[in-house]
């Protein structure tokens, strides 16, 4: 049976899953966090024929000390781990898992934006702290609570997570704009196209969807944001890159920006001197939007899927 090893299951499967299919198609050994160290990671992976990682970075020389690696499968949406080029030139395999969360973060970007505009979490607190008891009153409230309906909202990014962003926010009676390089049929039965200058002037929302790419890191700038209605609310659950996290600040200290949600940052884990941890109105979450069971549970099955089908000579969900 093939040799397959896991480098650092734990984001994955913190222990609520089951590896059980996956130990079916060979001998499976397991750990939960590896460090970025190319010893250890060659230590541990040196009779892998078949590697999978969530994280741990893989480079040339880690490939080139694994004599008998022939695929690589990554337990995310990306490549930015694994030094692509080097595994063509050795021939080894490299594979990902494409759209198994779209709805799930879909639903955090909804939840972002909920907490933003009602502070559900915040009140939960200060009730069983006993400030509704002490305030003597029927209603107390440190924040104002903001009606959604009839809100708009623009979309940067509209691929399969954005259109399912869109669905909801459409059914929760808010005008939808998106903005995407490419246009397509289903999605007008929710959303208007527009440019992104013209969501900057109507959004009251801002729902960031798209990937990370050279001319999209910091699309959310200063000069994006000066364009931007007084008062708008940005959330960010694709990448912390797309983002200048400087413009941000001064826009929530000037006011132009009500609020921000984000699940992503630049640097994860959001460093301890990061100022964003500063802010009563940045509601910030550890890149959690992808986590729920059943969204990790379909991750592992297209991963086993994607072993599958190489070994049958398929090329499924391949890199090159």
């Amino acid at each position: 049976m093939k040799n397959i090893v896991i480098l650092d299951s734990k984001p994955l499967n913190p222990g609520d899953i089951s590896f059980k299919e996956l130990e079916k198609l060979g001998n499976l050994t397991v750990y939960k966090e590896c460090p970025n160290d190319k010893a250890e990671i060659i230590k541990r992976a040196k009779d892998a024929e078949i590697l999978l990682v969530c994280y741990v970075k893989i480079t040339r020389e880690i490939m080139a000390n694994l004599p008998n690696l022939k695929y690589i499968g990554v337990l995310s949406t990306g490549f930015d781990n694994i030094d692509t080029k080097a595994a063509k030139d050795l021939k080894i395999a490299v594979t990902n898992v494409p759209a198994y969360g779209t709805e799930a973060v879909a639903q955090f970007s909804l939840a972002l934006l909920l907490e933003i505009t009602t502070r559900v979490g915040h009140h939960d607190r200060e009730v069983k702290s006993g400030r509704w008891k002490k305030a003597g009153f029927w209603y107390f409230g440190d924040y104002p609570l903001i009606e959604l309906y009839g809100k708009t909202v623009g979309l940067l990014g509209l691929g399969k997570i954005g259109l399912a962003a869109a669905k909801i926010y459409k059914a929760m009676g808010m005008e939808v704009l998106a903005y995407n390089r490419t246009e397509n049929e289903e999605a007008k039965a929710y959303v208007k196209y527009m440019s992104l200058d013209e969501i900057y002037a109507k959004a009251d929302i801002i729902d960031l969807h798209l990937p990370l790419t050279k001319e999209t890191e910091n699309i959310i700038n200063e000069e994006a944001i000066s364009k931007m209605k007084d008062g708008v609310i940005i959330i960010n659950t694709a990448r912390g890159g797309l983002i200048d996290e400087k413009a941000l600040m001064a826009g929530l200290d000037s006011g132009k920006i009500f609020a921000a949600g984000l699940d992503v940052n630049k640097t994860e884990p959001i460093n301890d001197d990061n100022p964003l941890l500063t802010y009563e109105n940045i509601i910030l979450t550890p890149h959690m939007g992808w986590g729920p069971v059943e969204t990790r549970e379909r991750l592992l099955g297209i991963a086993i899927d994607n072993i599958l089908a190489f070994e049958n000579g398929q090329r499924k969900n391949r890199q090159d």
